[in-house]
């Protein structure tokens, strides 16, 4: 912004002072521009000093954006180039672009401006966020997902980290082209996705795991009813036939709350042919994977981990937390008749996001998990300065997998055969 801020904060206080919200609610943005612009002519014929034409303009896009935008966060979310948005306080405004975060040049006018926008984001989706209840996880009308932490909880001040929508739609083919994978790898995890394997994907924040759960639902067949559960709805399924289910937090009085395990269990009720989590982070494993071990076969979800190892161990971990009773060897037998890929991605160094490892599981030798890998990200040894580089390598097919066995009953060996084939010849 590159009015003063003194000049803001007066313009602001006199005509704020003088708006009906009733009439707000009422009024679209291009009216609501025109009234602002005439009211800030008028201060501006009796302000002390001569305001620009453009000093004008930014101080009635500045105010809009405040009154039915995000205000000075307004300008990020219309920049295409920027991915993520991190306020950590009023001054303290952090974006990510091309994978990089770097300070932003936006700050707020005070602590009271900002929880402003915090409390408007989360009353926007019918949810709050008070001293009483000070963290929420909201979303945007355009799809962003956005996280508030209010003091007492934040030390220094309101955060707000907004992931934004991207109107891209990224496929498969797009994930290549920007070198997340190759196209022997994408041509496998096209397969699997049709031919209806169990698939885990795997990733730290930020790594890409939604992206790459919305570019496999693509391969979906249309005929199939697809459930969808998350706790902020962000997923984008191209299908007819797909139910979306989304959480809901507790209501000031503390009750009402609608879990992710409570939508997952409502789900096989539904009829569904696919059931599609979001983000597996709790209780509601054990149901993910009692529904992919009777009949939900092609189920998808994510989850936090850094390698397909570590992956396994959170899924044990999160079936704990629902059933205390089960006996590990009981939740690994579970886990490996129930899971068949798991698709590591990872963001690098460089700030890009790659497809480290896709592996099958194959069942228990004793008490471990028998992992095979299919393909794998490895690195130069030689790495320069600011771009990291390697190669995507392929071990092959064992005999018993599944992906094998699914493609010749789905009629796609010949394509599984000619994926292999490429990565061969890579």
């Amino acid at each position: 912004m590159s009015l003063t801020k003194e000049l803001y904060e007066d313009f602001r206080a006199k005509i704020f002072e003088v708006i009906d919200a009733g009439v707000l609610s009422e009024m679209t943005s291009q009216e609501l521009g025109q009234q602002i612009e005439k009211a800030i002519g008028k201060l501006s014929e009796n302000y002390a000093i001569p305001v620009p034409a453009v000093t004008r303009a930014e101080l009635t896009k500045s105010m809009v954006d405040e009154l039915i935008g995000l205000g000075p966060l307004q300008e990020l979310m219309e920049d295409q180039s920027i991915s993520d948005i991190m306020v950590n306080g009023v001054d303290e405004v952090f974006i990510e672009r091309n994978g990089k975060t770097q300070k932003s040049d936006i700050s707020f006018m005070n602590d009271k401006q900002l929880l402003e926008v915090a409390k408007r984001i989360a009353n926007n989706v019918g949810r709050r966020v008070d001293e009483s209840s000070p963290l929420c996880d909201a979303r945007l009308n355009d799809g962003s997902r956005v996280n508030v932490v209010i003091p007492p909880i934040a030390l220094d001040g309101v955060a707000i980290s907004i992931r934004k929508f991207k109107e891209q739609k990224l496929g498969l083919r797009e994930l290549v082209g920007f070198g997340a994978m190759s196209p022997a790898m994408a041509r496998v995890l096209m397969i699997a996705a049709r031919c209806r394997l169990n698939i885990i994907i795997s990733g730290g924040t930020g790594s890409g795991k939604t992206t790459l759960l919305n570019a496999l639902s693509q391969y979906i067949g249309s005929d199939e009813r697809i459930l969808t559960i998350e706790d902020a709805a962000e997923l984008r399924i191209q299908q007819p036939h797909v139910v979306r289910l989304e959480t809901r937090p507790a209501g000031t009085e503390g009750g009402g709350a609608i879990t992710q395990r409570d939508l997952v269990i409502n789900a096989l009720r539904m009829r569904p042919e696919r059931i599609i989590l979001g983000e597996c982070r709790g209780a509601e494993a054990f149901e993910m994977l009692q529904a992919m071990n009777t009949g939900h076969d092609g189920s998808m979800s994510t989850l936090h981990a850094n390698t397909p190892r570590d992956a396994l161990s959170r899924i044990e971990s999160m079936v704990m937390m629902a059933n205390l009773s089960l006996p590990l060897p009981a939740i690994r037998r579970t886990i490996v008749s129930a899971v068949n890929l798991i698709i590591q991605v990872n963001r690098l160094r460089d700030g890009s996001r790659k497809v480290t490892s896709i592996s099958e599981i194959y069942g228990l030798e004793g008490e471990a998990a028998v992992m095979e890998e299919l393909f794998k990200f490895v690195p130069d040894a030689e790495q320069g300065k600011d771009k990291l580089t390697g190669a995507f390598v392929s071990s092959g097919l064992s005999n018993r997998s599944m992906i094998t066995e699914q493609a010749a009953a789905y009629g796609l060996s010949r394509e599984l055969d000619a994926a292999y084939e490429m990565a061969e010849s890579a």
